[in-house]
């Protein structure tokens, strides 16, 4: 990590950026028969939410693997005639947000790299902590060689991809690689015959297996299998490498799992009709919203939710208190979500662009509003705010997650523990930062249990500090600069793709 200007740590690859992060949406799809960039298309439109800023697809007829991609939306980014171009059989995709690396095109994935036997396309969901490591792995294997910037590329995705090229075949390059790889990783990747897909010790971002009638998809969430006609089959398992080509499916068992699964995935992340662990996403925050009303009841006239993240948490609060739900707000559908927007000035005007009162709802009453989270605690001021002005008598805020008090070195967007509000203020203190009459966090124990999963099997470091991957070393986290050699190392290693 690097030091910016105001003495906190940096958690990017390129200095004086702030490299907010967030979990992308990953794809993979081995289907001879079908139209297969089609079929990645609506997957990556099911993980739209998980990643705004770029999307890519990646298609290999068994002969070369081409790879269209680009900012924006997946529906800006990909027409009739850019699917066309994307012919075969084997397919990844990807939707992003800054995970490490700016926000600009020649961080977009898949990332493409040579290898001695072809080319490896690679889409990345996560965030390594030991690129420092990995970079002088690379270094050494290279000799030190530098070449020109090829493509500006600075992610820990193209530091993985460029570690693939290596003599022998791309399993077992995999199977080398992958241990030595610390911190969050979902990896589709695909050579010109053949699909893979992996998944971290820890599990820590969900990864799901699909069965199509002439084939088989690899998905973030189980949301892109239902969009894409694919019956759910099992989880990919924490340290699991699958291998599909056209003999099958191949299972591998790379690494011990330590299952540690993101508990943000049931809080926010997730589609709400998706399931995480055979638990519904949806139910487990709505389970959530009833605990938060048992622990911090409150005499009120109505629960709003701020949509939609925090819906299911307050129909829920609704249902335990008996206090009557309502819609107190309408969220402009056309406005990204606030907390993935990549500067604090878009966030901040996110939030006055994308909800607006209901002031016959609201006028007078005493409300409940319940979200799922605070972070910075701009959206809840400036909602607090936006309701007083429209007449409410009372504001007290509910939130379906504990205080967040830690960074996340695993993919989600708060790197600096400056951003965060919770973060030396207690919650009176919260409280009055935004305005509210009353402030209520759900305790760990009742969001855990609301997941249905045991408390050991998920990652909860946001709200501990508790990290199950080691981040205390700072040249082990990596994460700090991508300086001008490091950045020529990377691209003299993809320079031939």
């Amino acid at each position: 990590m690097a030091p910016r200007g105001d003495g906190h740590l940096s958690h990017d690859l390129l200095p004086g950026e702030k490299g907010p992060q967030d979990a992308c949406g990953v794809f993979g799809v081995f289907a001879p028969g079908e139209e297969v960039a089609k079929l990645t298309y609506f997957g990556l439109y099911a993980l739209q939410h998980r990643g705004q800023e770029s999307a890519g697809i990646a298609a290999s007829d068994g002969s070369q693997i081409m790879v269209f991609k680009d900012m924006g939306l997946v529906s800006q980014v990909f027409d009739e005639a850019s699917l066309e171009t994307l012919q075969g059989h084997i397919a990844i995709g990807h939707t992003r947000y800054s995970t490490t690396g700016g926000s600009v095109w020649s961080n977009a994935q898949p990332t493409l790299g040579p290898r001695p036997d072809g080319t490896v396309a690679l889409a990345h969901n996560g965030n390594l902590v030991n690129t420092g490591e990995l970079l002088r792995l690379l270094e050494e294997r290279e000799n030190g060689h530098s070449g020109e910037i090829a493509r500006g590329n600075t992610t820990d995705t193209a530091l993985v991809t460029a570690l693939l090229n290596t003599e022998g075949s791309l399993e077992g390059a995999l199977r080398e690689l992958l241990p030595q790889l610390r911190g969050a990783y979902c990896f589709t990747l695909m050579s010109e015959d053949t699909l893979y897909a992996a998944r971290d010790p820890q599990g820590i971002r969900p990864l799901v297996l699909g069965r199509l009638e002439r084939g088989w998809v690899v998905a973030s969430e189980t949301a892109a299998l239902d969009i894409c006609g694919a019956s759910f089959v099992r989880e990919v398992a924490p340290g699991e490498m699958l291998v599909i080509d056209e003999e099958g499916l191949r299972s591998e068992q790379v690494m011990e799992p330590r299952p540690k699964g993101c508990v943000f995935e049931y809080v926010y992340l997730a589609r709400p009709d998706t399931r995480i662990a055979g638990r519904s996403v949806n139910e487990s925050r709505i389970e959530m919203g009833r605990r938060l009303a048992q622990e911090h009841p409150v005499e009120a006239d109505l629960v709003i939710p701020t949509p939609e993240s925090g819906t299911p948490a307050a129909i829920g609060y609704a249902q335990e208190s008996g206090i009557p739900y309502g819609q107190g707000m309408v969220k402009n559908a056309y406005v990204g979500r606030t907390f993935i927007q990549p500067s604090q000035t878009i966030r901040q005007l996110g939030i006055r662009l994308k909800l607006n009162p209901l002031r016959e709802a609201i006028q007078g009453k005493r409300l409940v509003v319940v979200d799922d989270s605070i972070v910075r605690g701009n959206t809840q001021r400036a909602v607090v705010r936006m309701l007083r002005e429209a007449g409410a008598a009372e504001v007290h805020v509910r939130i379906s997650s504990p205080p967040v008090r830690w960074p996340c070195f695993y993919g989600i967007d708060f790197a600096t523990r400056a951003e965060l509000i919770a973060n030396g203020l207690g919650v009176e203190d919260i409280a009055r930062s935004i305005g509210a009459d009353s402030l209520g966090y759900i305790s760990q124990e009742a969001m855990i249990e609301a997941t249905d999963q045991p408390s050991g099997s998920l990652c909860s470091a946001c709200f501990t500090g508790e990290y199950p991957v080691r981040v205390t070393d700072a040249d082990e986290i990596g994460q700090g600069t991508l300086d001008l050699h490091t950045q020529q190392t990377i691209a003299a290693a993809l320079e031939d793709a």
